[in-house]
């Protein structure tokens, strides 16, 4: 099965203007992105899709391959519906442009979630909460499994939750969603093509629930440790000091 990786960038932020460009690590932050996803095995294609000529041409700077996309996407996922339509890949994963610090074995292990359960549309990562405020704060969102590890319910309230006693963080239940996702083409095709977001996705501002709420399957793996991302001035700061550590060990 042929598989693409897909990494939406836009030049606008609100916490951190041009994140794609910083290059203080003497790489575009958009380059270590997709310099990781590359090294994910199962990939055949590794695109960035951007509205923003200044990435495309920073791309293409560095060998990579750019996308130009329409500017009125109101999301990363229509972002890379646009492209994959031009596609023939089986399975699209969305990898966001500001993970580069992303594990390219995780990205391989959620492919095997879609190659290994030809029921599923769609699978995504969770890693498991570790404190009280971790599972309270709305900023990260949490997510139930079922047995089969397929998702019952992604929000950023505290889930499950807990009426007796306090949540024990050792028994696995408690998850952290890892904002990642490998699609099959033509759910990915579907969920773009949908009239309007549903209230629940509208109510939790979370794009994934309006997969659930049209009754595709997500199925959910479990990695050990969560990759962090770029949101802020501080996280970047945090990646440039990491990278001249590793590069001082090298």
């Amino acid at each position: 099965m042929s598989t693409v990786i897909i990494i939406p960038a836009r030049y606008a932020s609100s916490r951190l203007p041009g994140k794609p460009l910083l290059r203080d690590t003497g790489k575009y932050l958009i380059q270590h992105v997709y310099e990781q996803a590359s090294k994910c095995r199962q990939a055949t294609k590794v695109i960035v899709a951007t509205d923003d000529n200044r990435i495309a041409q920073a791309v293409h700077g560095f060998g990579g391959t750019a996308f130009m996309t329409r500017a009125d996407h109101a999301s990363g996922t229509d972002r890379i519906a646009e492209v994959a339509r031009t596609l023939s890949a089986d399975i699209v994963v969305n990898l966001q442009g500001d993970e580069p610090q992303f594990d390219p074995a995780a990205l391989d292990q959620l492919i095997d979630l879609l190659k290994h359960d030809p029921g599923v549309g769609l699978a995504t990562l969770a890693t498991p909460l570790h404190t009280l405020a971790e599972y309270q704060n709305p900023n990260i969102v949490k997510v139930v499994r079922a047995d089969s590890g397929r998702a019952l319910y992604f929000s950023r309230s505290p889930i499950p939750f807990v009426r007796d006693g306090a949540p024990d963080f050792a028994s696995g239940m408690f998850l952290q969603h890892l904002g990642v996702y490998a699609y099959r083409r033509e759910v990915l095709l579907q969920l773009s093509a949908a009239a309007a977001a549903h209230p629940l996705e509208q109510a939790e501002q979370l794009e994934q629930l309006r997969a659930l709420a049209l009754g595709i399957p997500i199925q959910v793996g479990v990695i050990p440790h969560g990759h962090k991302g770029v949101d802020t001035p501080d996280d970047y700061a945090a990646f440039v000091a990491a990278c001249r550590v590793n590069d001082s060990r090298g």
